[in-house]
């Protein structure tokens, strides 16, 4: 199967998970993105591969208008029923790298906890730019791997066991060398150590109690050095969190 189609297919069953997800929902870090692209009621925001709508429910009442899209119709859709005020976020179909919009027609773009899903994350920043006015903004967020290659490894393959919709979570000096190479300019960025509660993080992807046992056994028989990179907490045998990192960047078109 096309590996967007299953990732469609894939959503569409946990269209819930992210509109609660508590992980999505970190105030703080939703106040961050609000405070470093401080929106103005003249400013059109594209929100790409929405999820669970957090970003555009944070901007929209500062903003003229957000436009949300998602490659997965019914994601939008649960978003849609879960608004009560902000009237002025537009729900569209999109897919992140093949974007409907013109040339130089946003105010801002972000994108959140969203990139490691892209097959071809280069295309989804040539689209960002493409759409972006001359100095518009672009914030971006999301997780990342380790330089270290055998933690890189590591971490990829735990969310891989765990989300057959992962495609790849890159290292910091990845996402720098596409973002320049496609003609953006840094201006800040920073980085957050996400902790995340093993159980709602397992039963948000992995919908079998075989893999729920295959990734919790990858875990526990992990390497110590490993482990201690992924900041695993455990009560006697049991895994309660673990951590990674979140990296926030903002660039200019």
């Amino acid at each position: 199967m096309d590996k967007k189609l299953l990732n469609k297919e894939l959503f569409t069953k946990r269209e819930d998970a992210y509109v609660n997800s508590s992980t999505h929902s970190n105030p703080a870090a939703l106040q961050k993105i609000s405070d470093w692209l401080k929106p103005t009621k003249e400013q059109i925001i594209l929100d790409i591969a929405t999820g669970g709508g957090q970003v555009a429910k944070t901007l929209a009442p500062s903003a003229k208008q957000v436009i949300a899209t998602d490659l997965t119709p019914s994601m939008l859709a649960n978003v849609r029923s879960s608004l009560h005020e902000n009237d002025n976020i537009l729900f569209i179909i999109a897919d992140a790298e093949e974007l409907p919009f013109l040339d130089n027609s946003m105010d801002s773009v972000t994108c959140r906890i969203a990139a490691h899903h892209f097959p071809n994350p280069e295309k989804f920043i040539q689209e960002a730019y493409r759409v972006l006015k001359p100095g518009g903004k672009c914030l971006f967020v999301d997780n990342i791997a380790s330089e270290n290659e055998l933690e890189d490894q590591f971490l990829n393959q735990l969310e891989a066991m765990r989300d057959p919709s992962h495609e790849r979570a890159k290292k910091i000096s990845e996402w720098k060398t596409l973002f320049s190479k496609n003609q953006f300019t840094l201006l800040q960025e920073d980085i957050r150590i996400k902790e995340l509660p093993f159980q709602d993080w397992l039963h948000r992807t992995a919908d079998t109690e075989e893999a729920r046992q295959q990734v919790t056994h990858f875990v526990q028989t992990a390497d110590e050095k490993l482990q201690k990179y992924i900041r695993l907490q455990k009560r006697e045998n049991d895994i309660q969190s673990f951590a990674i990192d979140e990296w926030i960047s903002m660039w200019e078109k």
